[in-house]
């Protein structure tokens, strides 16, 4: 009888921590927004588990960077291929690239095919010579495909920016990773499935087996999380804190707030409410929020001039952004992501951002 009930109890306990295991995994993957703030272990699969799949075609491509649909189709016949889904401001998928770049420049010639397929997240983002001049600035070489519609986002039944997957040489899907981080074990999945390809094609195999050596981005522990403007993007995750709240296609007058909560954004002036973004209809107008953070980035578009200031001075070197310049003051010109705030350590702090520039356009604020 002790015996049954010592085994139906480590039984119990066994099915337990399991729940507990799965639900902190599920709770973990709900949590994520869709630019993922972390990292997360990556998903291998040996060629005879259960479950494996073929990865899906490419479909929906309205432009072809760096490449022709006929060179693609060519290149990814019998290559390991990875597949990095991202979107040019994206501060996650950005801090990616410097490790992807490298193994594009390492393993293309032993068989490695990187395609860069850009599912954008906001519209500006669909605009073939902006992710041109995105893909120049971050030195990619690689085929990158224009996901406008997000088709092959679908494809792949994804939902999140970053995420890689890698197929083998015969196309089955064998690595899923979401989010920034696991460079090491990405890299060495790269290798173990060139190793496959070379000795089912009777190759040599290499013997580099030294992996690419970049510090990669630490994120605190506790952050502000992401922020955004546009009243869809923001459903279920409201951060504005003014009183007027969010008015659907509107020019809503914002009230200088008489207190400022943590993690909440608050505009200042005459905005326009759009399902993206919020646009100052005038010529100036502000933003307020109360942060806690080492990296601040803003999500904009339009010509503007941004003064920055935090606790009501200016940014000192300490925590002075690399897109500000000397004097505080940050010049829009480009769509895109701008770093407003760089600190060593996590800071909290008011900031304002006083802003000149009819037609400014503020998509998100994302932290590290």
């Amino acid at each position: 009888m002790n015996s049954e009930i010592k085994t139906i109890s480590i039984f119990g306990g066994i099915v337990v921590s399991a729940v507990v295991f799965l639900g902190i995994i599920f709770m973990g993957l709900d949590d994520l927004p869709s630019q993922n703030q972390g990292s997360t272990t990556g998903v291998f699969l040996n060629i005879n588990d259960s479950g494996i799949k073929k990865a899906p075609n490419i479909v929906g491509i309205e432009h072809y960077l760096n490449t022709t649909p006929e060179e693609l189709e060519q290149e990814i016949e019998n290559k390991v291929v990875l597949y990095d889904i991202w979107t040019y401001s994206c501060i996650n998928c950005i801090r990616t690239l410097p490790f992807i770049t490298s193994w594009n420049e390492k393993y293309s010639e032993e068989g490695l095919l990187i395609i860069g397929i850009h599912s954008p997240e906001f519209e500006f983002e669909k605009d073939p010579n902006n992710v041109q001049d995105a893909i120049e600035k971050y030195e990619i070489t690689y085929p990158v495909v224009m996901d406008n519609k997000m088709e092959t986002w679908k494809a792949f039944e994804n939902n999140y920016w970053p995420r890689k997957y890698i197929a083998d040489h015969e196309g089955n899907l064998r690595y899923d990773h979401i989010g920034e981080g696991a460079y090491q074990e990405t890299e060495k999945i790269i290798q173990q499935l060139l190793d496959e390809r070379a000795q089912d094609m009777g190759m040599q195999t290499t013997s580099n087996k030294k992996l690419v050596n970049i510090e990669e981005f630490e994120h605190t522990p506790f952050r502000t999380p992401e922020l955004y403007f546009g009243y869809k993007f923001a459903q279920n995750r409201n951060h504005l804190g003014s009183n007027e709240g969010f008015q659907p296609e509107r020019i809503v007058t914002y009230a200088e707030p008489q207190k400022i909560e943590l993690n909440k954004f608050y505009p200042i002036g005459d905005w326009k409410n759009y399902s993206d973004n919020m646009e100052l209809v005038r010529n100036n107008g502000s933003i307020k929020m109360l942060f806690e953070a080492k990296e601040v980035n803003i999500v904009t578009n339009n010509y503007a001039e941004l003064e920055i200031y935090l606790d009501g001075s200016p940014l000192s070197e300490k925590n002075i952004g690399r897109d500000i310049s000397s004097d505080g003051k940050l010049l829009v010109i480009d769509p895109g992501m701008y770093n407003i705030i760089d600190s060593e350590t996590s800071i909290s702090g008011e900031l304002e951002i006083i802003i000149e520039g009819k037609g400014f356009q503020a998509f998100t604020f994302t932290f590290g």
